[in-house]
């Protein structure tokens, strides 16, 4: 591989961080949700540290902004790379935030160390990822790759009923039309950009692997599938004290059995396979009453389609069973579908050797969390960059990747930029 030398400056993206970090709501960690006043001083501090570089800057109706660097060739698709710019409640400073300074660092360096790209490169700081203020995810790179029409923006509110209209519309975002071509929305279809030839998206782990390996670099081969339902088991509430064991319908122990069973079929499923109930509500929830319902909820990931549904399928058999030999009642339904989403091999192979070329050690692995990426892979060559997050914390004040390990992330996407935009294809 002969690219050169590739050391883009960290300190310039460490800053840029720590100046980030100041634009959050009171509380611990970094909280700034989409259209809050935090969220939008740091888009607007993030436009003008855009356009201080030399970018043509632009912000799309969502709120999404770009800094172009525009290319030799202006026929060819754009290099899109960065992340998004919200977080969860009294999150860490990392996520989301440093694919944007990385990405906002490494076109700064790239143009002054190499000048004029072939292709256009594009960072981009998408508005929204986490569905943390509405109940939708991805708003900022959904809008980009067509998964909304628009309409979401009349009726999806947050906790105090403000809609993202109305959230928008104090922003200073226009939402009087449909997001994206007008055309194709009034087609029925929703509409992505179609001149994006590649994105690269560099992110924390937010998992323990590459710290436990003692590795630098993490090449994302594919971000998970996910299946989520919400299991109501029913049986009949009674007296704890009078009612004999075997002529009980014990809801609760029926759930407790198919939890285990689903803790089980898991581990024999073995990885990248992961299954997780975070909820269980039970009723009437009085410590001298049989449970006579409980709910509970399912959030079960794989890279593989096939073996995603078919592990989903044999769990719910298997809760089937147990709820009919113990005379229960079972309801599922399922809340969430997304697909695996691979990343594209020529790209990782191209990851692969960046590392071997800059001596950085690394691995292939999955992502078990959902990233901006997923929604590009389908529609263009999409990769993803992995540095370590300290104990696998993320979505916390305690998240932390060090100035070390985040310089060789910067240093990855940088050389991985270059392959893209400045050499013959």
């Amino acid at each position: 591989m002969n690219t050169p030398l590739i050391q883009a400056p960290a300190r310039e993206m460490l800053m840029l961080l720590e100046e980030l970090a100041a634009f959050s709501a009171p509380g611990p960690g970094v909280t700034r949700l989409l259209y809050t006043p935090e969220w939008l001083q740091a888009q607007q501090f993030l436009q003008e540290r855009m356009a201080g570089m030399g970018l043509a800057v632009r912000t799309d109706r969502v709120g999404n902004i770009y800094g172009r660097l525009g290319g030799s060739q202006p026929d060819s698709k754009v290099i899109l790379t960065g992340s998004h710019i919200d977080t969860v409640l009294n999150g860490g400073r990392y996520d989301g935030a440093y694919g944007v300074a990385a990405a906002m660092t490494a076109l700064n360096y790239l143009q002054q160390t190499f000048g004029q790209p072939l292709r256009t490169l594009e960072v981009v700081s998408f508005s929204e990822e986490e569905g943390s203020r509405f109940p939708l995810t991805f708003w900022g790179s959904g809008h980009v790759t067509g998964l909304y029409d628009g309409s979401e923006a009349e009726t999806a509110a947050d906790s105090e009923g403000v809609t993202i209209k109305s959230a928008m519309e104090a922003c200073g975002l226009s939402s009087e039309h449909p997001l994206g071509d007008h055309k194709a929305v009034a087609a029925g279809q929703t509409a992505a950009r179609t001149d994006i030839g590649a994105f690269v998206e560099l992110h924390i782990e937010q998992g323990i692997v590459l710290e436990q390996s003692a590795l630098q670099i993490g090449v994302v081969q594919a971000i998970a599938g996910q299946r989520r339902f919400t299991v109501k088991v029913g049986g009949t509430a009674n007296h704890a004290g009078t009612t004999p064991m075997l002529h009980r319908r014990d809801a609760l122990a029926g759930a407790a059995e198919m939890l285990l069973e689903l803790e089980r079929s898991a581990v024999e499923a073995g990885d990248p396979l992961v299954a997780t109930s975070g909820r269980l509500e039970v009723y009437p929830g009085t410590p001298n009453v049989i449970p006579g319902d409980v709910q509970f909820t399912l959030d079960i990931r794989h890279s593989e389609a096939k073996r995603l549904e078919s592990f989903c399928s044999g769990v719910m058999a298997g809760f089937e069973d147990i709820a009919a030999r113990r005379g229960l009642t079972l309801e599922v339904v399922m809340t969430l579908s997304t697909a695996p989403a691979p990343m594209d091999q020529g790209l990782s192979r191209t990851l692969e050797q960046i590392c071997l070329s800059q001596g950085k050690t690394f691995r292939t692995m999955i992502s078990g969390a959902g990233h901006d990426a997923q929604l590009f892979a389908s529609g263009c060559r999409t990769a993803m960059i992995f540095v370590p997050s300290r104990a696998g914390i993320s979505h916390s004040p305690d998240e932390y990747s060090s100035p070390e390990e985040l310089a060789a992330g910067l240093d990855v996407l940088t050389a991985m930029l270059y392959e893209l935009a400045y050499k013959e294809s």
